[in-house]
């Protein structure tokens, strides 16, 4: 991934109403939600929706499909799996990275107190 795509998707989903909707989909799965059932599940006005899922479907994270009079969006997993890829592409200065533990977290904020 580029890092003008990566900045992109990053700064759609850095918005409060695009990411809550981003996650509802994420669980919804591949097939997706129609457009009104999504702006009721998450408590937005549908015109705010529209607005908030063209910036992602422009940031190529969403797809949408129009079925009958329904417009139904989904996640594209692979944009988002090469967004994290291209985060986590060095990580751990190129040697293989420890599993991620719970209990790291609460040892770090233990030490700090």
């Amino acid at each position: 991934m580029e890092m003008k795509l990566a900045v992109k998707a990053l700064a759609a989903i850095a918005h409060e109403s695009r990411l809550t909707a981003y996650r509802t989909l994420m669980q919804a799965g591949p097939a997706g939600l129609p457009a009104g059932q999504l702006a009721e599940m998450i408590g937005l006005a549908p015109s705010s929706l529209s607005f908030h899922l063209k910036e992602l479907v422009n940031a190529n994270l969403l797809s949408a499909r129009q079925d009958g009079r329904f417009v139904f969006y989904s996640v594209k997993y692979d944009s988002m799996n090469s967004l994290l890829a291209y985060l986590t592409e060095n990580c751990c200065g190129g040697n293989p990275c420890l599993p991620v533990r719970n209990d790291v977290c609460a040892d770090a904020q233990d030490a700090t107190q």
